[in-house]
């Protein structure tokens, strides 16, 4: 006879293995297994009758060969669990159900104090969450009571990620939104959250992170890989400094050595290509008093063609504004240049101006900053749709026009 110790109850108890799986251990008597062990984790007294409906007639010779006598023919079955216990203990295979239960599929579960430690953890993420520097804001709050509603935190928690939630509002009170400039890489951002580079790679953590953007953006959460790039650029952060570039017209700044190219592009009316990285490593203070932002590469090309080193500083956003571009409008508007934005009336070029708008004005005084977007980011009536108007026009044709004479220009 091999017997086996099996810890429950506090206590180890001998069981009779090959008995045990004799009278208790058969498939078909496996529902009766499960039922006592479904009451012993969840606290359950086993001191009454279990009842299975439709059993089968292996089940019934399997019930009365554990049991010593019949158990009737009828279409359930039904096996008082006090009679079981007398049984295996009868048979010297375990002292006790649970004992039986343990030997035959493992410790029993206690339920009860598992939730009681998903409901204490659950309370200490929220808690951590609801103390960040973020959550006067309404953006923040809203993405809390979402992933908390959806069920994203206790879903974290019960797969063993709740640390993720830590790790995004660490993410989010690092993600640029004042004053300082844009230019963030993204491996860094991770390092500095979560102590791994990589951290911010597509996965639980980055969408738990974009979900919160997209909010703070006023845009739907992202859909695809290029919708969570996207994102990551209106936010101030990139995966590559040297893929994220601005393309400027006549931008003459001070700094050294980056300045001087700009200051010698201009010269001769040439348009220059800044990389992130270069804004970055080489630090610029442009010296226009007003600066011009268009959406359309074809305005400054006409511009340097027929102005030439007589256009007036022209910054290109080609589309949505890179992060180059906005660390060189924040460089510029917190030297008190006037930035003047144009951009089509559509959901893109709103969300831009914007968020260009949010951004410029934290990035310096009330009086320098808010004055001069008031004034130039007015909206204006044209046909055929609406734009935001400040000087420079949306068509190549209106281009040609306009390079004709710097009077276009407020």
């Amino acid at each position: 006879m091999r017997r086996v110790s099996v810890t429950g109850a506090g206590s180890q108890a001998a069981v009779d293995s090959a008995g045990l799986e004799r009278l208790l251990g058969q498939p078909e008597a496996a529902w009766l297994v499960e039922r006592i062990r479904g009451r012993l984790e969840r606290g359950e007294p086993v001191d009454g009758t279990v009842t299975l409906v439709g059993a089968t007639a292996a089940q019934r010779r399997a019930a009365a060969r554990l049991l010593g006598h019949g158990v009737g023919r009828g279409t359930s079955l039904s096996v008082p669990l006090p009679e079981v216990a007398v049984a295996l203990r009868r048979a010297g295979t375990a002292p006790s159900l649970q004992a039986a239960v343990e030997a035959l599929t493992g410790p029993v579960r206690d339920l009860a104090a598992e939730r009681a430690v998903e409901i204490q953890r659950w309370d200490d993420v929220l808690e951590r969450a609801r103390s960040s520097p973020l959550a006067s804001l309404s953006w923040y709050h809203e993405w809390l009571e979402e992933i908390i509603r959806d069920g994203t935190v206790t879903r974290l928690i019960r797969q063993g990620y709740g640390g993720l939630v830590d790790q995004a509002c660490a993410v989010l009170e690092r993600v640029p939104g004042g004053p300082e400039p844009a230019g963030i890489m993204l491996s860094e951002l991770a390092a500095a959250a979560t102590g791994a580079a990589a951290a911010l790679a597509p996965g639980q953590l980055s969408a738990l992170v974009l979900r919160a953007l997209a909010l703070r953006e006023g845009v739907p959460a992202p859909a695809d890989r290029e919708a969570e790039r996207a994102l990551w650029t209106v936010a101030g952060m990139v995966a590559d400094d040297l893929a994220s570039q601005v393309l400027v017209l006549n931008v003459r700044a001070g700094g050294e050595p980056l300045g001087r190219w700009l200051t010698e592009a201009a010269a001769v009316g040439e348009p220059f290509r800044v990389t992130l990285r270069q804004l970055i490593t080489m630090p610029v203070l442009p010296w226009a008093l007003d600066l011009f932002v268009c959406a359309s590469p074809a305005v400054l090309r006409a511009a340097a063609d027929q102005l030439g080193p007589a256009s007036p500083p022209l910054v290109c956003t080609e589309g949505e504004p890179s992060v180059a571009c906005a660390r060189l409008l924040h460089s510029a508007v917190a030297s008190g240049t006037t930035v003047r934005w144009h951009g089509d009336f559509s959901w893109s070029g709103l969300r831009a101006a914007a968020a260009a708008t949010r951004r410029l004005i934290s990035a310096a005084s009330e009086s320098c900053v808010h004055r001069s977007l008031k004034r130039t980011l007015n909206l204006r009536r044209t046909s055929p749709g609406m734009t935001l108007n400040a000087g420079l026009p949306t068509s190549t044709e209106t281009t040609s026009r306009f390079v004709g004479s710097k009077s276009a220009f407020p």
